[in-house]
């Protein structure tokens, strides 16, 4: 579904990314894990059309298809979707109404068998309710501002509504457990387990194996350092990165 080829990446003249290449599947679930500066947030970023990062060379296939002259919007309508390290408060703006646009807008670029276009307000109530369950959070948050007053665990899993309700093909979740404790970590990856599809690719990065222990699934771990994905490997390797950091996975590409 999606497949980056030897992508490399700058910004203000300094190059971050240095061939980047990785690709997954439907139903797959992939970690992301490197030390801090190896240009993991890059890589979300740019995957996502980010205008401070320009692609020197290489490309980003979609289906098979390049999206690198598609705007961020574009992109996003062609199901590819970004949860924040850091998501932003956005008074003013509910954050109901807020999921109901983003949700239609979607759907009618997204036709399928279980996207319903310009569902009801009741319905798509209903729908909401139905997936806040999943992640654990209060019905109370769907009639406040976007992010507005939420804890760091509550804005997180707020990102993983919006994935569960947005129903993405791939989603790209930027150290969802950052700043967050062990309870937080572990109802954040719980969520992200519920609302996980078979039909739809989830990439976390992360610099600690921690969330990744509560996930059900974790298909791929890819060693992220240097601007490039230096190894691959199943599950255990983020529990060998976790008791042994990073430092053999540089020596061995030294």
């Amino acid at each position: 579904m999606l497949e980056i080829k030897d992508l490399h990446v700058t910004r203000e003249g300094k190059e971050i990314l240095k061939g980047v290449n990785l690709k997954t599947g439907p139903g797959e679930v992939h970690a992301i894990m490197g030390p801090n500066g190896s240009g993991k947030s890059t890589l979300a970023y740019t995957l996502l059309a980010h205008p401070k990062y320009e692609v020197t060379k290489g490309d980003i296939l979609l289906d098979g298809e390049s999206i690198l002259e598609l705007s961020a919007d574009e992109r996003a309508k062609k199901g590819l979707f970004l949860g924040f390290q850091y998501p932003t408060e956005v008074s003013g703006v509910g954050f109901s109404h807020f999921l109901r646009t983003a949700y239609n807008s979607l759907s009618k670029a997204l036709q399928g068998d279980d996207r319903e276009v310009f569902i009801t307000v009741r319905e798509f109530q209903k729908y909401l309710k139905d997936n806040l369950n999943k992640v654990g959070l209060k019905e109370e948050f769907l009639s406040r501002y976007l992010n507005e007053g939420f804890s760091g665990g509550e804005k997180k899993r707020a990102e993983v509504l919006q994935m569960a309700v947005l129903k993405p093909k791939i989603s790209i979740l930027d150290e969802p457990d950052s700043g967050l404790d062990i309870d937080a970590v572990q109802a954040v990856a719980q969520a992200i387990s519920k609302v996980a599809g078979k039909d739809s690719t989830i990439i976390v990065i992360t610099h600690y194996a921690r969330i990744l222990k509560f996930l059900d699934k974790l298909d791929y771990v890819h060693v992220f350092a240097r601007g490039q994905v230096l190894k691959t490997g199943d599950a255990s390797l983020a529990d060998k990165l976790e008791s042994e950091g990073y430092d053999w996975v540089l020596e061995q590409k030294a």
